[in-house]
């Protein structure tokens, strides 16, 4: 029997209700279809708009998605991508040419779409982590990441505009090993990395690059690149899809 506060709730947050319990209790598996707005106006004697604020819940708190002409259905979530936070930046991956996010598809076949590289005067909190001043030039290289058609992550690297200058990191092809080999060929050879990780809501732009449903959040990972005097070559910000991966970090005990 529901509480005196349950039913002093708004008719449509005590269907969304119903609707999770029942997706808790598996009657409605990943990828199912709700009861449409109809089956909810009949069995619940609201009206359409009661039973869309109800789908309106379930698709903001990330539960379920509409499709359109389809009716919405429970969302699914299939871990596609471990990210190994450690082991795909060690020189071993990419001094022999490696991809760091071939070694995240672990035999599945991972799409790298290039967007494009400019040069642009650097942001202002880039510029205090790579130690350049407020009107630098910063070489921007942006990526979409796919797996299995579906994309997964953006990334975007700034790197000092005046070292990169006339190499292959300022094409959309920077040869094997990637970035990190490129700054090796100038000395600049990267020997220790700092991740910082938060999640967030993603902006409209980072929703739609994705491919995002409503009510999913992106995980934020900004990676630093340091050379062996301490010198910062690269900041990297990475929005990834967080349905889509899990971050794995493996290190021994300090």
């Amino acid at each position: 029997m529901p509480s005196s506060g349950a039913a002093r709730q708004p008719k449509y947050l005590r269907i969304a209700a119903a609707l999770k319990d029942a997706i808790t209790a598996g009657e409605y598996g990943p990828g199912d279809r709700l009861p449409g707005e109809s089956d909810l106006m009949a069995s619940y004697g609201v009206a359409r708009m009661t039973a869309r604020q109800a789908f309106g819940v379930l698709q903001a708190e990330g539960l379920a998605e509409a499709r359109k002409g389809a009716g919405v259905f429970v969302r699914e979530f299939r871990v596609g991508i471990r990210r190994r936070g450690i082991q795909r930046l060690a020189v071993e991956v990419w001094g022999a040419g490696g991809s760091i996010w071939a070694a995240d598809g672990k035999g599945r076949d991972p799409e790298v779409e290039f967007i494009g590289v400019t040069e642009e005067t650097v942001p202002d909190p880039v510029a205090a982590v790579l130690g350049l001043p407020a009107s630098a030039p910063v070489c921007v290289r942006r990526r979409r990441f796919l797996l299995d058609g579906k994309p997964v992550m953006v990334a975007t690297s700034y790197l000092d505009a005046v070292l990169v200058a006339g190499t292959p990191v300022t094409e959309p092809d920077t040869g094997p090993g990637g970035i990190y080999a490129r700054l090796a060929e100038l000395g600049r050879k990267p020997a220790r990395f700092r991740e910082e990780v938060r999640s967030r809501m993603p902006s409209q732009e980072e929703a739609a690059s994705l491919g995002l449903a409503a009510g999913t959040p992106v995980v934020l990972v900004v990676r630093t690149a340091f050379a062996a005097d301490g010198r910062v070559v690269e900041v990297n910000e990475m929005v990834l899809d967080s349905s889509a991966y899990v971050l794995e970090y493996a290190f021994d005990a300090p």
